[in-house]
C-alpha cells in the first residue's frame, strides 16, 4: 500500500467583526509605484477616516515595503499570496489612486466570498479612475460580484452614503436607468430605413469573408477585461492572427533610415511640430523619432504580410525596455491622411487614403469596436479616424459635466480642427516610457460623437453605445485640465448626452471607450443606428445609453 504525504490543509485567519481589509493593486514597473504610492496613500487614509466615523477599522493586508519605497501589490505572486492572509468572507476594500495591474488582484477576487468594494479618488493627477474601471471590467468578465464607489476627497455625503449602505448591506445601488437594452426599445424589430439596412449587410458582409485582428500580444498591462476569447469573437466574423512584438522589433530593424526620415519630412510639410531636445532619458530627440517612424513602417508592412484588418501593440510591456513608444505610430495608422508607406516591392502604396485602425494597448474590445467603426463610417462616406480614449477625470464647467478623455500618447491627427497643423509631439513620460518616443498632442475638435465599448460579460459579447458632444473649453480652461492629468497627451472635452458623471462610472465596464466623429448630429444618430443594426445582426447585445434618437 503506497503512502503519500499530503499538504497541510490551508488555513485563512477568521475575519474580524467591523473590519474590512483593504487590498491595493499597482502598476508592474517599479519607477511607477514610487511615484504613485504618496497620493495612494492619503486616499487610504481618507477612506480608514470615512469608515471610522461608521465604527469600522479598515486593515490594510499587505505592508508598505520600505525597500520598494511603495505599498501596492506589484505582481500576480505577490496578490496570490497577500489573499492568503484575508479571511475568505470579509468585507473587501480595493482601493485604487493609480494605475493597476488587475491580474495582481483577479485571482484573489475571483475566489473571495466576502462583499467587495472598489474605491477610487475622482482626480486628475492620477490615473485611479482608470485603474478603478480596468478591474471592475475584469470582475464583470470573472462574473464576480461587487460594489464600487468614487470621491472626490470622501467627505461628501454621496460617498458617505454609499459605504454606509455597503457595510450594512454589502451591496451599492446606483441609478442605471439611463441604459436599455435594443431590444426592449425595439421590441419587435429595428426601424425599416436605410440606416438598419446597411447594418445588416455589413454583418453579412462580416460574417461571410471574415476579418483577421492582429494582436501583438496579448493582455496589456494587466488588462484581463481586454482579452476576447475566439470562443466570441469567430463566431462574429472575427479572427486572431496572433503576432509577437519581437517580429515588430525585428522588422524595424529592416526598415532604411531614408525611409523613416520620409515619415518625418511629411509630417513637417503639413506642419506638425515637435518639442526636441538632446537629453535622451528626459526629452524627446530625433532618434526616438526615427525609431517610431520606423515602426510605423514596420506596423503596415507586417499587417500587409498576413491580411489584417486591424493591429495592436501591446508596446508597455516588452517593447518600452527596447524602442521609444509606440503612440506616433498608433495615431497615425487610425488617421486616412498619413505618410505613405510601400510594400516592400514598392508596387503598392499600403492602405492607401485609408486607415490601418489600431487599437491601442492591444485592447480587443477597442479592436472590435475599430474594426466595425471603420467599416460603417466608410460606407457612410464619413471620416472613419477613430480612437480610444481613457476614462480618465472631469469636472462642471458653465453649469455641466465635461469629461476629460485622454488617450495615453495619440489621437488621429484629423480629430483635431486643423490636423496636422495644431499636432505637436511631446516627450511621454519617463516614469512609465523610460525610452521615451513622442505623442500627437492637441485638443480635439467640437462636434457630434458617437461613443462606444465593446466587453465581455456573462460569457456573451455587449456593447453599449451612446452619444456625446465634444466642446471647445476656454483656452486657459483647457491648459489647466491638461496639466491636471498628463500634459503630453491629446485631450477630448466630451459632454455626454443623458448620463450623468455616476451613472458612466457605475455602468462602464472598461478603462477605454472609442470615440468616432460625424459632422452634424443627424447623421450621427444615423451612424449610431447602422452600429447598432450591425451588432444586433451578428449576436452581441446592445445597450443605448442615455438620450439617444434613432431614426425611424
Amino acid at each position: 500500500m503506497s503512502t503519500y504525504t499530503l499538504p497541510a490543509a490551508p488555513s485563512r485567519p477568521a475575519a474580524e467583526p467591523r473590519t474590512a481589509y483593504l487590498v491595493a493593486s499597482g502598476d508592474l514597473r517599479p519607477a511607477a509605484n514610487r511615484a504613485g504610492w504618496p497620493t495612494q496613500e492619503r486616499m487610504e487614509a481618507a477612506v480608514a477616516a470615512a469608515f471610522a466615523e461608521l465604527g469600522w477599522a479598515v486593515r490594510r493586508a499587505h505592508p508598505f515595503d520600505p525597500e520598494a519605497g511603495h505599498g501596492f501589490i506589484s505582481s500576480q505572486r505577490m496578490g496570490l499570496e497577500v489573499f492568503k492572509s484575508i479571511p475568505p468572507d470579509a468585507p473587501l476594500i480595493v482601493a485604487e489612486a493609480v494605475w493597476q495591474y488587475s491580474h495582481h488582484v483577479l485571482a484573489g477576487l475571483r475566489t473571495h466570498r466576502g462583499p467587495i468594494l472598489t474605491v477610487a479618488n475622482f482626480a486628475g493627477d492620477w490615473p485611479g479612475l482608470v485603474g478603478l474601471l480596468g478591474v471592475n471590467a475584469g470582475m464583470a468578465k470573472m462574473g464576480v460580484a461587487y460594489s464600487t464607489i468614487w470621491s472626490v476627497d470622501f467627505t461628501d455625503e454621496w460617498f458617505k452614503a454609499g459605504i454606509r449602505g455597503w457595510v450594512e448591506t454589502g451591496t451599492i445601488a446606483h441609478d442605471a436607468s439611463h441604459v436599455r437594452d435594443l431590444a426592449a426599445v425595439f421590441p419587435g424589430d429595428l426601424p425599416d430605413n436605410a440606416e438598419t439596412a446597411l447594418g445588416r449587410a455589413l454583418a453579412a458582409q462580416l460574417l461571410a469573408d471574415k476579418a483577421i485582428i492582429g494582436v501583438f500580444d496579448e493582455g496589456c498591462m494587466g488588462m484581463y477585461n481586454a482579452v476576447i476569447d475566439d470562443e466570441l469573437l469567430n463566431p462574429i466574423g472575427i479572427y486572431k492572427e496572433r503576432l509577437s512584438q519581437s517580429a515588430l522589433w525585428a522588422e524595424m530593424q529592416r526598415v532604411p533610415d531614408a525611409e523613416a526620415d520620409a515619415v518625418g519630412a511629411w509630417l513637417a510639410a503639413k506642419g506638425m511640430t515637435f518639442r526636441l531636445g538632446t537629453d535622451e532619458a528626459t526629452e524627446l530627440t530625433e532618434a526616438q523619432l526615427r525609431w517610431q517612424y520606423k515602426m510605423y513602417i514596420a506596423a503596415l508592412r507586417i499587417s500587409d504580410d498576413f491580411g489584417l484588418d486591424a493591429a495592436g501593440i501591446q508596446y508597455q510591456q516588452g517593447l518600452k525596455d527596447i524602442c521609444p513608444a509606440s503612440d506616433l505610430a498608433e495615431g497615425l495608422l487610425n488617421n486616412a491622411d498619413r505618410p505613405p508607406v510601400t510594400s516592400r516591392d514598392g508596387s503598392r502604396v499600403l492602405w492607401e487614403g485609408r486607415p490601418l485602425p489600431h487599437f491601442n494597448e492591444a485592447d480587443e474590445g477597442v479592436a472590435v469596436d475599430a474594426l466595425v467603426t471603420n467599416r460603417i463610417w466608410t460606407a457612410m462616406g464619413l471620416d472613419p479616424a477613430t480612437t480610444l480614449h481613457d476614462v480618465r477625470w472631469g469636472e462642471e464647467f458653465d453649469g455641466e459635466f465635461v469629461w476629460v478623455w485622454e488617450i495615453s500618447g495619440s489621437v488621429p491627427p484629423s480629430h483635431f480642427a486643423t490636423g496636422y497643423a495644431e499636432a505637436v509631439g511631446w516627450r511621454q513620460d519617463p516614469v512609465y516610457f523610460p525610452l521615451g518616443g513622442s505623442t500627437i498632442k492637441g485638443i480635439c475638435k467640437p462636434g457630434e460623437v458617437v461613443w462606444s465599448r465593446v466587453f465581455v460579460q456573462g460569457g456573451e459579447l455587449h456593447a453599449d453605445l451612446g452619444r456625446a458632444t465634444a466642446v471647445s473649453l476656454p483656452e486657459e480652461e483647457s491648459d489647466r485640465r491638461s496639466k491636471a492629468t498628463t500634459p503630453a497627451w491629446p485631450i477630448m472635452h466630451a459632454v455626454l448626452h443623458g448620463v450623468s458623471r455616476d451613472q458612466f462610472m457605475a455602468r462602464h465596464k472598461a478603462n477605454h471607450l472609442n470615440v468616432a466623429y460625424a459632422p452634424d448630429a443627424a447623421t450621427a444618430d444615423k451612424a449610431l443606428l447602422v452600429k447598432a443594426a450591425l451588432f444586433a445582426s451578428v449576436g452581441v447585445r446592445v445597450h443605448l445609453c442615455g438620450d439617444v434618437n434613432l431614426p425611424s
